[in-house]
């Protein structure tokens, strides 16, 4: 589920951006009705490994079961690179017919016409198995370009192996951060930082964003502006201070370890992310027994967790066959297969018919059990991410780890942070 793009796939959007002014989407032009019989081919592209290769075989053997006439060609690869093939294409107007999206682009690919408005396809697609919330993790300005697969919630991980062996008992759900700060610093002093309390979590632009829908705010305004100020990015990065200062683990440490989080490699007892990492954390650490925790809030009263929808599928607006990708994408999203066959895997299932076939079990129906203990903390959805958020995302992490080396000060993070910010959006 990351969200960060390369530097590469962020320069080759100012290409896409520019050629696609005045494009006019092919699918558009077709016209003509639709025969639901016609023999088609759809190339499908989206990122991952082996074992979402086997599963998407899997799905694909199970859609041509009912729809022999749809050959569905197939392609992937890892995540940074797939963005960069992506941007490629739409550049050049060839974008696969369908192809796992991301809310992250949702802006950039909705503006330049890249992506399909739904809505033209709305025979093929069943949108009322979504919750609201869901689909606004697709629309833009009232258009909706993309259905998600599934979603996460932000959450907060603790490795009970370890707690139990410390004689700690978990942190307060749903506490305040100067609470979960004192847990932090307990565990740290108990165990001799073997293993730390935790990460810093202000290295997490999710952190600040949480901290932002307390106050009523956001990363990002339905303009696609940045929706904070200077002042308040210099208080969440000053606020980690003390994480520094010897409670978690040191940043050199984790440089160390790399890709392997401070959490993966039990080097910290608790670490926060989405709720769709519990899998992940469990092999990596090889712990029995990983609890999932309300992360902390500044208001125990707000709405500052949401549905992150944030592997979607999309339909490219040039596909010569829009109503038979629209069944596909169907079928993706939607179908009771697709649920048996992926579980949780590409995110909780976001449509109710894709959860009637999933069969929660272990870790699946822990992260289901979680979803529910916090659901009266659940807010609408941010607005759709500027355009560029990926970049900014990993500049806020890169930022995020020079402080925890302290090879930068906080006034030096935020001015640099807020330039790359001016470029990206007003590029």
């Amino acid at each position: 589920m990351s969200r960060i793009r390369t530097t590469a796939a962020w320069a080759a959007a100012a290409v896409f951006a520019v050629s696609l002014v005045g494009c006019t989407p092919a699918s558009s032009q077709s016209g003509g009705s639709f025969d639901p019989d016609e023999k088609v081919s759809l190339d499908f592209a989206w990122w991952g490994n082996d074992d979402r290769a086997a599963r998407y075989a899997k799905l694909i053997e199970a859609f041509n079961e009912e729809h022999p006439n749809i050959t569905i060609k197939t392609t992937f690869t890892d995540f940074p690179s797939y963005w960069e093939q992506r941007q490629v294409e739409a550049a050049s107007g060839s974008l696969p017919d369908v192809f796992q999206f991301s809310d992250s682009y949702l802006r950039q690919y909705g503006e330049s016409g890249a992506i399909l408005d739904l809505n033209e396809v709305a025979d093929q697609i069943d949108v009322t198995t979504f919750d609201d919330s869901l689909l606004g993790t697709g629309r833009l300005d009232g258009t909706q370009y993309s259905l998600p697969t599934g979603y996460s919630l932000w959450a907060n991980f603790v490795n009970e192996d370890l707690l139990k062996k410390a004689g700690l008992e978990l942190p307060a759900a749903g506490s305040s951060f100067e609470e979960f700060d004192d847990w932090l610093a307990e565990v740290t002093e108990k165990t001799g930082g073997d293993p730390f309390g935790g990460t810093d979590y202000t290295q997490r632009i999710q952190v600040f964003e949480l901290q932002l829908r307390a106050a009523g705010k956001a990363l990002y305004t339905d303009e696609g502006e940045l929706g904070f100020t200077k002042d308040e990015l210099a208080t969440f990065w000053e606020s980690g201070a003390t994480l520094r200062d010897g409670i978690t683990i040191p940043q050199q440490q984790l440089e160390e370890i790399s890709p392997i989080s401070g959490f993966g490699s039990t080097r910290t007892l608790s670490e926060m992310s989405w709720s769709n990492f519990l899998g992940g954390y469990l092999a990596d650490s090889g712990a029995s027994s990983i609890a999932i925790v309300a992360p902390p809030t500044t208001d125990a009263g707000a709405k500052d967790l949401y549905r992150q929808g944030g592997l979607q599928v999309a339909i490219s607006s040039r596909t010569k066959h829009p109503e038979a990708a629209a069944i596909f994408l169907d079928y993706v999203v939607n179908s009771p297969e697709a649920g048996e066959i992926f579980g949780t895997t590409l995110g909780f299932p976001a449509s109710s018919s894709k959860l009637e076939g999933t069969k929660l079990e272990g870790p699946d129906q822990q992260v289901a059990d979680y979803i529910e203990s916090v659901s009266d903390r659940i807010g609408d959805a941010p607005p759709p991410a500027v355009v560029g958020y990926g970049s900014l995302e990993q500049k806020f992490w890169d930022l995020g780890k020079e402080l925890g080396l302290g090879t930068k000060s906080v006034d030096a993070a935020v001015d640099e942070f807020f330039a790359e910010a001016d470029v990206i959006l007003n590029n």
